[in-house]
């Protein structure tokens, strides 16, 4: 059997901590709710989590000096709190952890740290520059489904932003066993009644049940795993290649300031 993993936090040892120091950290963020009738609740975390730790893999095969830290599980689900066991993490609170895991890296010495985000609702802009202002370090956040445009495009006519083709395919992929395709819906969506909230430059949290009856966006029954291997492959190269770039730049180099 293969030892512990150096690069993956939860199974590093503090000798090899110590032997191989890190200066980028990667933190997974997900989300726990419903998606769909056909995927897990945990599809976020499944997501986010793979993704990290297969772009990770690669930026330290590389030579980049970066760790994995265990996934967020709870995201911003402010919207979707009349669904059975869907778990809303505030604004505030999702500060009070960035704020917590950033200032406890930068008094290691890790002082760039990368957000690996599975989840449409968590909205991380201000959080970061607040916490870059605090803290002094370099803060990332990578939205995983709008990495390697050029593939998305090519495999999925309609890849859904929710439960749709791209993430129930990636699902296939991961975790194929937990996606229930006989029992998935067509992901659609009833729009708003007053028609002029739905204009660009206008915007209001959709009303998830109401909006999505079946809780998902997107139709998810052309899914396939081929599909997701493609975008995952894909997916984490394009991560592994900015992590590697982020580890070996040097103070001063923009935005590492």
């Amino acid at each position: 059997m293969p030892g512990p993993r150096a690069h993956v936090l939860h199974e590093a040892n503090y000798r090899q901590l110590l032997e191989s120091r890190p200066n980028v950290a990667v933190l997974p963020w997900g989300a726990t709710e419903a998606h769909g009738w056909h995927m897990p609740h945990g599809t976020d975390v499944i997501e986010a989590t793979a993704i990290a730790e297969g772009a990770v893999e690669r930026a330290v095969a590389e030579g980049a000096r970066v760790i994995l830290l265990p996934t967020i599980p709870f995201g911003n689900n402010a919207q979707q709190q009349d669904q059975v066991a869907t778990i809303h993490l505030s604004t505030t609170t999702a500060l009070a952890v960035l704020r917590d895991v950033t200032a406890s890296l930068v008094r290691q010495g890790i002082d760039r740290l990368v957000i690996l985000n599975g989840h449409g609702g968590n909205a991380f802009a201000p959080l970061v520059r607040d916490v870059m202002l605090e803290t002094g370090a370099t803060i990332v956040v990578v939205n995983f489904w709008q990495l390697a445009p050029e593939t998305t495009q090519a495999i999925f006519d309609n890849p859904g932003d929710h439960a749709g083709d791209l993430e129930t395919s990636l699902v296939l992929f991961l975790q194929g066993d937990l996606v229930e395709m006989k029992q998935a819906g067509d992901g659609r969506r009833v729009p708003f009644a007053i028609d002029k909230i739905a204009q660009p430059g206008v915007w209001t949290p959709r009303p998830w049940s109401q909006s999505h009856p079946d809780t998902g966006c997107g139709d998810p029954r052309q899914a396939n795993a081929e599909k997701g291997k493609a975008l995952f492959e894909a997916t984490c190269g394009a991560v592994a290649g900015m992590l590697v770039e982020l580890s070996a730049a040097s103070k001063g180099q923009s935005p590492y300031l």
